[in-house]
Protein backbone atom coordinates (compact mmCIF):
# COMPACT_ATOMS: atom_id res chain seq x y z
CA UNK A 1 0.00 0.00 0.00
CA UNK A 2 0.99 3.50 -0.30
CA UNK A 3 1.49 4.08 2.98
CA UNK A 4 1.89 0.78 4.71
CA UNK A 5 4.26 1.08 7.73
CA UNK A 6 6.99 -0.64 6.58
CA UNK A 7 9.85 1.93 6.10
CA UNK A 8 7.90 4.38 7.29
CA UNK A 9 9.31 7.36 10.39
CA UNK A 10 6.69 9.88 11.67
CA UNK A 11 7.31 12.82 9.34
CA UNK A 12 4.58 15.93 8.87
CA UNK A 13 1.97 13.17 7.32
CA UNK A 14 2.79 10.08 9.68
CA UNK A 15 2.33 9.44 13.12
CA UNK A 16 3.01 6.32 15.27
CA UNK A 17 0.64 5.65 18.36
CA UNK A 18 0.95 2.81 20.22
CA UNK A 19 -2.70 2.61 21.18
CA UNK A 20 -5.74 4.66 20.42
CA UNK A 21 -5.18 7.78 22.80
CA UNK A 22 -6.27 10.78 23.81
CA UNK A 23 -3.60 12.65 21.76
CA UNK A 24 -5.07 10.74 18.71
CA UNK A 25 -7.94 13.70 18.22
CA UNK A 26 -5.25 16.45 18.25
CA UNK A 27 -2.80 14.46 15.56
CA UNK A 28 -6.16 14.06 13.37
CA UNK A 29 -6.70 18.38 13.61
CA UNK A 30 -3.14 18.67 13.12
CA UNK A 31 -2.86 16.81 9.84
CA UNK A 32 -5.97 17.88 8.29
CA UNK A 33 -4.59 21.74 9.31
CA UNK A 34 -1.46 20.72 6.95
CA UNK A 35 -1.12 18.09 4.51
CA UNK A 36 -3.52 15.48 5.55
CA UNK A 37 -1.61 11.90 6.55
CA UNK A 38 -2.25 8.84 8.30
CA UNK A 39 -1.85 7.77 11.93
CA UNK A 40 -1.17 4.05 12.45
CA UNK A 41 -1.69 2.84 15.82
CA UNK A 42 -0.34 -0.37 17.25
CA UNK A 43 3.57 0.85 16.18
CA UNK A 44 5.39 3.07 18.92
CA UNK A 45 6.99 6.18 18.09
CA UNK A 46 10.62 4.71 17.65
CA UNK A 47 8.99 2.78 14.65
CA UNK A 48 8.39 -0.82 16.63
CA UNK A 49 5.36 -2.61 15.38
CA UNK A 50 3.81 -4.08 18.66
CA UNK A 51 0.12 -4.22 17.51
CA UNK A 52 -3.74 -3.47 18.59
CA UNK A 53 -6.69 -5.43 19.19
CA UNK A 54 -9.25 -3.84 17.07
CA UNK A 55 -12.71 -5.25 18.24
CA UNK A 56 -15.98 -5.22 16.09
CA UNK A 57 -16.96 -1.58 17.23
CA UNK A 58 -13.41 0.14 17.39
CA UNK A 59 -13.46 2.07 13.95
CA UNK A 60 -16.96 2.97 15.13
CA UNK A 61 -16.40 4.41 18.52
CA UNK A 62 -12.72 5.62 17.45
CA UNK A 63 -14.33 7.80 14.45
CA UNK A 64 -16.85 9.05 16.80
CA UNK A 65 -13.96 10.35 19.05
CA UNK A 66 -12.24 12.57 16.37
CA UNK A 67 -15.52 13.40 15.06
CA UNK A 68 -16.90 15.16 18.20
CA UNK A 69 -13.19 16.39 19.28
CA UNK A 70 -13.22 18.62 16.11
CA UNK A 71 -15.01 21.33 14.32
CA UNK A 72 -15.42 21.71 11.68
CA UNK A 73 -16.06 17.87 12.17
CA UNK A 74 -13.49 15.70 11.05
CA UNK A 75 -14.63 12.26 9.35
CA UNK A 76 -11.17 9.68 9.28
CA UNK A 77 -11.37 6.44 6.96
CA UNK A 78 -9.96 3.50 8.53
CA UNK A 79 -8.63 0.01 7.34
CA UNK A 80 -6.72 -2.99 9.52
CA UNK A 81 -2.92 -3.62 8.53
CA UNK A 82 -1.21 -6.39 9.07
CA UNK A 83 2.43 -6.00 9.72
CA UNK A 84 5.13 -8.46 11.11
CA UNK A 85 2.42 -10.78 12.12
CA UNK A 86 0.57 -8.33 14.14
CA UNK A 87 -2.32 -5.97 13.28
CA UNK A 88 -1.83 -2.64 13.08
CA UNK A 89 -5.26 0.00 12.53
CA UNK A 90 -4.47 2.89 9.77
CA UNK A 91 -6.01 6.23 10.29
CA UNK A 92 -5.85 8.20 7.17
CA UNK A 93 -7.23 12.03 7.75
CA UNK A 94 -7.70 14.30 4.57
CA UNK A 95 -6.76 17.84 4.24
CA UNK A 96 -9.52 20.01 5.73
CA UNK A 97 -10.66 22.50 2.77
CA UNK A 98 -11.73 24.99 5.47
CA UNK A 99 -8.85 26.18 8.00
CA UNK A 100 -8.25 25.69 11.18
CA UNK A 101 -9.95 22.42 12.33
CA UNK A 102 -9.71 22.84 16.15
CA UNK A 103 -9.95 20.60 18.63
CA UNK A 104 -11.69 21.01 22.03
CA UNK A 105 -11.21 24.82 21.35
CA UNK A 106 -7.60 24.59 20.27
CA UNK A 107 -5.76 24.46 16.91
CA UNK A 108 -2.80 22.90 16.40
CA UNK A 109 -0.48 22.33 12.91
CA UNK A 110 1.64 19.35 11.96
CA UNK A 111 5.52 20.95 12.35
CA UNK A 112 7.69 18.13 11.06
CA UNK A 113 6.94 14.93 13.34
CA UNK A 114 5.18 17.50 16.01
CA UNK A 115 2.73 18.85 16.53
CA UNK A 116 2.28 22.52 17.44
CA UNK A 117 -0.44 24.63 19.27
CA UNK A 118 -1.12 28.08 16.86
CA UNK A 119 -1.16 31.17 17.82
CA UNK A 120 -3.76 33.65 17.49
CA UNK A 121 -2.21 35.55 14.27
CA UNK A 122 -1.48 31.79 12.68
CA UNK A 123 -5.15 30.65 12.81
CA UNK A 124 -6.34 33.91 11.19
CA UNK A 125 -3.72 33.54 8.48
CA UNK A 126 -4.61 29.96 7.41
CA UNK A 127 -8.55 31.29 8.12
CA UNK A 128 -7.87 33.38 5.33
CA UNK A 129 -5.67 31.48 3.05
CA UNK A 130 -8.32 28.76 3.12
CA UNK A 131 -11.01 31.15 1.82
CA UNK A 132 -8.56 32.53 -0.99
CA UNK A 133 -7.81 35.44 0.61
CA UNK A 134 -4.82 37.19 3.26
CA UNK A 135 -4.83 40.00 5.97
CA UNK A 136 -3.19 42.41 3.62
CA UNK A 137 -6.81 42.49 1.55
CA UNK A 138 -8.77 43.04 4.51
CA UNK A 139 -9.92 46.67 4.85
CA UNK A 140 -7.73 48.93 7.31
CA UNK A 141 -9.58 50.52 10.00
CA UNK A 142 -10.10 54.24 10.04
CA UNK A 143 -9.25 55.03 6.53
CA UNK A 144 -10.33 56.00 3.75
CA UNK A 145 -9.20 57.04 -0.08
CA UNK A 146 -7.82 60.71 0.96
CA UNK A 147 -5.10 58.74 2.95
CA UNK A 148 -3.91 57.28 -0.45
CA UNK A 149 -1.34 59.18 -2.78
CA UNK A 150 -2.66 59.21 -5.82
CA UNK A 151 0.76 60.36 -7.69
CA UNK A 152 1.93 56.75 -6.53
CA UNK A 153 -1.11 55.06 -7.85
CA UNK A 154 -0.51 56.83 -10.83
CA UNK A 155 3.01 55.91 -11.00
CA UNK A 156 2.34 52.01 -10.46
CA UNK A 157 -0.77 52.33 -13.45
CA UNK A 158 2.37 53.27 -15.62
CA UNK A 159 4.75 50.82 -14.86
CA UNK A 160 2.23 48.06 -14.61
CA UNK A 161 1.24 49.06 -18.28
CA UNK A 162 5.11 48.92 -19.31
CA UNK A 163 5.60 45.66 -17.84
CA UNK A 164 2.65 44.42 -20.02
CA UNK A 165 1.44 42.35 -16.72
CA UNK A 166 -1.66 44.43 -16.50
CA UNK A 167 -3.59 46.89 -19.06
CA UNK A 168 -5.02 49.74 -17.34
CA UNK A 169 -7.15 52.00 -19.81
CA UNK A 170 -6.32 55.35 -20.00
CA UNK A 171 -8.61 57.71 -18.21
CA UNK A 172 -9.50 55.33 -15.52
CA UNK A 173 -9.67 57.26 -12.09
CA UNK A 174 -7.10 55.83 -9.48
CA UNK A 175 -9.95 54.82 -7.30
CA UNK A 176 -11.75 52.82 -9.89
CA UNK A 177 -8.12 50.99 -10.78
CA UNK A 178 -7.80 50.11 -7.28
CA UNK A 179 -10.96 48.85 -6.49
CA UNK A 180 -11.17 46.35 -9.87
CA UNK A 181 -7.84 44.58 -8.45
CA UNK A 182 -9.64 44.55 -4.73
CA UNK A 183 -7.15 47.33 -2.99
CA UNK A 184 -10.46 49.18 -2.42
CA UNK A 185 -14.01 48.26 -1.39
CA UNK A 186 -15.58 51.29 -1.65
CA UNK A 187 -13.91 53.88 -0.11
CA UNK A 188 -12.14 52.47 1.83
CA UNK A 189 -8.44 50.83 1.16
CA UNK A 190 -7.44 47.69 2.18
CA UNK A 191 -3.60 46.95 3.97
CA UNK A 192 -2.25 46.43 1.08
CA UNK A 193 -3.23 49.98 -0.46
CA UNK A 194 -1.73 51.43 2.47
CA UNK A 195 1.46 49.69 2.92
CA UNK A 196 1.99 50.41 -1.00
CA UNK A 197 0.14 53.89 -1.80
CA UNK A 198 -0.28 55.27 1.46
CA UNK A 199 0.96 59.10 2.10
CA UNK A 200 1.80 57.84 5.26
CA UNK A 201 1.74 54.40 6.49
CA UNK A 202 3.32 54.41 9.57
CA UNK A 203 0.55 56.22 10.61
CA UNK A 204 -1.89 53.11 10.64
CA UNK A 205 0.67 50.49 10.83
CA UNK A 206 3.82 51.54 13.36
CA UNK A 207 5.81 48.46 12.63
CA UNK A 208 6.24 48.63 9.10
CA UNK A 209 9.31 49.92 8.80
CA UNK A 210 12.58 48.75 7.79
CA UNK A 211 15.40 48.61 10.34
CA UNK A 212 19.13 48.75 8.62
CA UNK A 213 22.19 48.76 11.25
CA UNK A 214 26.55 48.33 10.47
CA UNK A 215 28.12 46.90 13.32
CA UNK A 216 31.38 46.78 14.43
CA UNK A 217 33.19 43.64 14.35
CA UNK A 218 32.04 42.60 17.65
CA UNK A 219 28.37 42.56 16.08
CA UNK A 220 27.42 45.06 18.73
CA UNK A 221 28.84 48.19 18.67
CA UNK A 222 26.55 50.70 15.95
CA UNK A 223 28.58 52.52 13.43
CA UNK A 224 25.73 53.43 11.54
CA UNK A 225 21.88 53.23 12.08
CA UNK A 226 18.61 54.34 9.69
CA UNK A 227 14.68 53.15 10.62
CA UNK A 228 13.76 53.35 7.14
CA UNK A 229 9.74 54.50 6.73
CA UNK A 230 7.33 55.30 3.85
CA UNK A 231 5.69 53.13 1.19
CA UNK A 232 6.80 49.45 0.49
CA UNK A 233 8.57 50.84 -2.64
CA UNK A 234 9.93 53.92 -1.01
CA UNK A 235 11.49 51.12 2.17
CA UNK A 236 12.84 48.92 -0.63
CA UNK A 237 15.08 51.80 -2.48
CA UNK A 238 15.87 53.53 0.69
CA UNK A 239 17.31 50.13 2.56
CA UNK A 240 19.42 49.62 -1.02
CA UNK A 241 20.80 52.99 -0.44
CA UNK A 242 21.15 52.22 2.90
CA UNK A 243 22.90 49.01 2.04
CA UNK A 244 25.63 50.47 -0.40
CA UNK A 245 26.87 52.87 1.53
CA UNK A 246 27.68 50.33 3.58
CA UNK A 247 29.26 47.93 1.63
CA UNK A 248 32.42 48.08 0.18
CA UNK A 249 32.91 47.97 -3.88
CA UNK A 250 36.07 47.29 -5.94
CA UNK A 251 36.78 48.67 -9.40
CA UNK A 252 37.79 45.64 -11.64
CA UNK A 253 39.35 46.78 -14.90
CA UNK A 254 37.82 43.81 -17.52
CA UNK A 255 38.85 45.98 -20.84
CA UNK A 256 35.59 47.21 -21.33
CA UNK A 257 35.38 51.23 -21.73
CA UNK A 258 33.80 51.18 -18.37
CA UNK A 259 35.34 49.52 -14.79
CA UNK A 260 33.26 46.53 -13.30
CA UNK A 261 31.95 47.41 -9.91
CA UNK A 262 32.09 44.15 -7.64
CA UNK A 263 30.62 44.86 -4.21
CA UNK A 264 31.03 42.17 -1.23
CA UNK A 265 27.67 40.84 -2.38
CA UNK A 266 25.91 40.37 -5.32
CA UNK A 267 23.53 43.83 -5.18
CA UNK A 268 20.51 42.05 -7.30
CA UNK A 269 20.74 39.14 -4.37
CA UNK A 270 20.40 41.72 -1.57
CA UNK A 271 17.54 43.39 -3.30
CA UNK A 272 15.97 39.93 -4.22
CA UNK A 273 15.93 39.50 -0.52
CA UNK A 274 15.02 42.82 0.67
CA UNK A 275 12.05 42.70 -1.75
CA UNK A 276 10.64 39.42 -0.17
CA UNK A 277 11.10 40.47 3.41
CA UNK A 278 8.75 43.54 2.87
CA UNK A 279 6.80 41.37 0.85
CA UNK A 280 6.36 38.34 2.61
CA UNK A 281 6.45 39.49 5.87
CA UNK A 282 3.62 38.89 8.78
CA UNK A 283 2.76 42.55 9.19
CA UNK A 284 0.56 41.41 12.47
CA UNK A 285 3.83 41.13 14.27
CA UNK A 286 4.96 44.42 15.99
CA UNK A 287 8.31 44.07 14.62
CA UNK A 288 10.56 46.17 11.69
CA UNK A 289 12.41 44.24 9.35
CA UNK A 290 15.88 44.21 10.21
CA UNK A 291 18.70 44.21 7.74
CA UNK A 292 22.52 44.18 10.21
CA UNK A 293 25.42 44.57 8.41
CA UNK A 294 28.60 42.63 10.17
CA UNK A 295 32.32 42.36 8.88
CA UNK A 296 31.78 38.97 7.37
CA UNK A 297 27.96 38.83 6.54
CA UNK A 298 24.39 40.35 5.87
CA UNK A 299 21.21 39.60 7.22
CA UNK A 300 17.61 40.17 6.36
CA UNK A 301 15.07 39.08 8.97
CA UNK A 302 11.56 39.77 8.57
CA UNK A 303 8.95 39.03 11.40
CA UNK A 304 6.97 35.58 11.02
CA UNK A 305 7.71 32.34 10.10
CA UNK A 306 7.33 31.00 6.69
CA UNK A 307 3.46 31.07 5.35
CA UNK A 308 1.29 28.43 6.02
CA UNK A 309 1.69 25.64 2.88
CA UNK A 310 5.48 26.16 2.35
CA UNK A 311 8.35 24.35 4.76
CA UNK A 312 11.66 25.32 4.96
CA UNK A 313 13.20 22.13 2.66
CA UNK A 314 10.42 22.88 -0.05
CA UNK A 315 11.64 26.61 0.34
CA UNK A 316 14.82 25.15 -1.63
CA UNK A 317 13.50 22.87 -4.23
CA UNK A 318 11.21 24.39 -7.03
CA UNK A 319 7.98 25.33 -5.59
CA UNK A 320 4.88 26.83 -6.39
CA UNK A 321 4.55 30.57 -5.23
CA UNK A 322 2.94 30.42 -1.60
CA UNK A 323 1.93 34.20 -0.72
CA UNK A 324 1.30 35.84 3.07
CA UNK A 325 0.23 38.92 1.35
CA UNK A 326 -1.30 38.20 -1.62
CA UNK A 327 -2.19 41.99 -2.66
CA UNK A 328 1.04 43.55 -1.69
CA UNK A 329 2.24 40.55 -3.98
CA UNK A 330 -0.08 41.41 -6.63
CA UNK A 331 1.23 45.11 -7.09
CA UNK A 332 4.67 44.09 -6.79
CA UNK A 333 4.49 41.69 -9.54
CA UNK A 334 2.89 44.08 -11.73
CA UNK A 335 5.39 46.76 -11.53
CA UNK A 336 8.43 43.85 -12.39
CA UNK A 337 9.55 43.38 -8.98
CA UNK A 338 8.59 40.00 -8.73
CA UNK A 339 8.10 36.75 -10.43
CA UNK A 340 4.66 34.50 -9.64
CA UNK A 341 6.65 31.31 -9.94
CA UNK A 342 8.40 31.24 -6.53
CA UNK A 343 11.67 31.66 -8.04
CA UNK A 344 13.08 34.32 -5.54
CA UNK A 345 15.29 32.07 -3.18
CA UNK A 346 16.97 30.40 -6.81
CA UNK A 347 17.92 33.93 -7.85
CA UNK A 348 19.27 34.72 -4.67
CA UNK A 349 21.83 31.62 -5.09
CA UNK A 350 22.71 31.54 -8.69
CA UNK A 351 23.56 35.30 -7.82
CA UNK A 352 25.83 34.13 -5.11
CA UNK A 353 27.32 31.62 -6.72
CA UNK A 354 27.86 34.04 -9.61
CA UNK A 355 29.98 36.36 -7.27
CA UNK A 356 32.10 33.36 -6.32
CA UNK A 357 30.57 34.14 -2.52
CA UNK A 358 29.03 31.04 -0.37
CA UNK A 359 25.26 30.22 -1.04
CA UNK A 360 23.20 32.36 1.29
CA UNK A 361 21.97 30.86 4.22
CA UNK A 362 17.68 30.45 4.92
CA UNK A 363 16.65 30.01 8.15
CA UNK A 364 13.56 30.06 10.64
CA UNK A 365 14.79 31.98 13.76
CA UNK A 366 11.81 33.67 15.46
CA UNK A 367 11.21 34.79 12.10
CA UNK A 368 12.87 34.22 8.77
CA UNK A 369 16.05 35.03 7.67
CA UNK A 370 18.38 34.88 5.01
CA UNK A 371 22.23 35.53 5.73
CA UNK A 372 24.81 35.94 3.39
CA UNK A 373 28.56 35.64 3.39
CA UNK A 374 31.36 37.39 2.05
CA UNK A 375 33.96 35.19 0.87
CA UNK A 376 35.69 35.86 3.86
CA UNK A 377 38.87 33.30 3.48
CA UNK A 378 41.73 35.45 1.15
CA UNK A 379 44.98 36.06 2.71
CA UNK A 380 43.85 39.87 3.95
CA UNK A 381 40.80 38.51 6.13
CA UNK A 382 43.06 35.55 7.51
CA UNK A 383 45.91 37.68 8.09
CA UNK A 384 43.61 40.16 9.95
CA UNK A 385 42.46 37.38 12.16
CA UNK A 386 46.17 36.53 13.03
CA UNK A 387 46.52 33.32 11.52
CA UNK A 388 50.21 32.37 11.10
CA UNK A 389 51.81 31.64 7.53
CA UNK A 390 51.11 27.94 8.16
CA UNK A 391 47.65 27.86 9.18
CA UNK A 392 46.72 30.42 6.03
CA UNK A 393 48.57 27.80 3.52
CA UNK A 394 46.49 25.30 5.03
CA UNK A 395 43.28 27.41 4.48
CA UNK A 396 43.91 28.59 0.97
CA UNK A 397 44.75 25.30 0.46
CA UNK A 398 41.28 23.48 1.79
CA UNK A 399 39.25 26.52 -0.22
CA UNK A 400 41.37 25.24 -3.24
CA UNK A 401 40.68 21.55 -2.88
CA UNK A 402 37.47 21.36 -0.68
CA UNK A 403 39.34 20.24 2.42
CA UNK A 404 41.97 19.26 4.08
CA UNK A 405 43.63 16.17 6.16
CA UNK A 406 46.20 15.89 8.78
CA UNK A 407 48.38 14.00 6.71
CA UNK A 408 48.35 17.08 3.49
CA UNK A 409 49.01 19.56 6.80
CA UNK A 410 52.40 17.85 7.50
CA UNK A 411 53.02 16.82 3.72
CA UNK A 412 52.61 20.05 2.69
CA UNK A 413 54.08 22.28 5.29
CA UNK A 414 56.71 20.13 6.69
CA UNK A 415 55.49 19.86 9.96
CA UNK A 416 54.96 16.93 12.58
CA UNK A 417 51.47 15.25 13.13
CA UNK A 418 51.67 17.10 16.79
CA UNK A 419 51.78 20.15 14.91
CA UNK A 420 49.60 19.85 12.27
CA UNK A 421 46.96 18.53 14.92
CA UNK A 422 47.84 21.44 17.09
CA UNK A 423 47.30 24.09 14.57
CA UNK A 424 43.99 22.25 13.22
CA UNK A 425 42.60 22.18 16.10
CA UNK A 426 43.24 25.89 16.55
CA UNK A 427 41.29 26.56 13.29
CA UNK A 428 38.51 24.64 14.53
CA UNK A 429 38.28 26.69 17.35
CA UNK A 430 38.70 30.14 15.53
CA UNK A 431 35.45 28.97 13.60
CA UNK A 432 37.50 29.13 10.58
CA UNK A 433 37.54 25.22 9.66
CA UNK A 434 35.12 22.39 10.90
CA UNK A 435 35.87 18.13 11.13
CA UNK A 436 34.26 16.00 9.40
CA UNK A 437 34.59 12.31 9.68
CA UNK A 438 36.20 10.38 12.63
CA UNK A 439 39.59 8.40 12.68
CA UNK A 440 41.32 7.35 9.67
CA UNK A 441 38.37 9.02 7.46
CA UNK A 442 38.91 12.89 9.34
CA UNK A 443 39.35 15.63 7.50
CA UNK A 444 38.73 19.45 7.41
CA UNK A 445 36.56 21.82 5.39
CA UNK A 446 36.12 25.77 5.84
CA UNK A 447 33.18 26.73 8.52
CA UNK A 448 30.25 27.44 6.80
CA UNK A 449 29.70 29.87 9.48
Amino acid sequence: MPDSPAALHESETVEFKESFDREVPVSAGALANTRGGTIFIGITDRGNVVGTLIGTESFKEWGNTISQSTEPRIIPEFEELSREGRTVAAIRIQENPLKPVSVKGRCYRRVGASNRVMQPHEIAEMHLQSVGSSWDLTPAPGTNFTDLNTAKIADYIRKANETGRRNIAAGESPQTVLQKIGLVHGDIPTWAAILVFGKDPQRSLSQATIHCGLFEVDGISVLDDRMVRGTIIEQVDDAMEFIRKNIRVAFVMTGEPERKQVWDYPVEALREAVINAACHRDYTISSAVEIRILEDSLKVWSPGRLATGITLPELLTPHASVLRNKGIAQVLYDIGWIERWGGGIQKMRTASEAAGIPEPVFQEDQGFSVIFRKDVFDRDYLVRAGLSERQISAVLFAKDTGKITNADYQRILKVSGTTAQRDLKDLVARNILEMSGRRKGAHYLLSRR
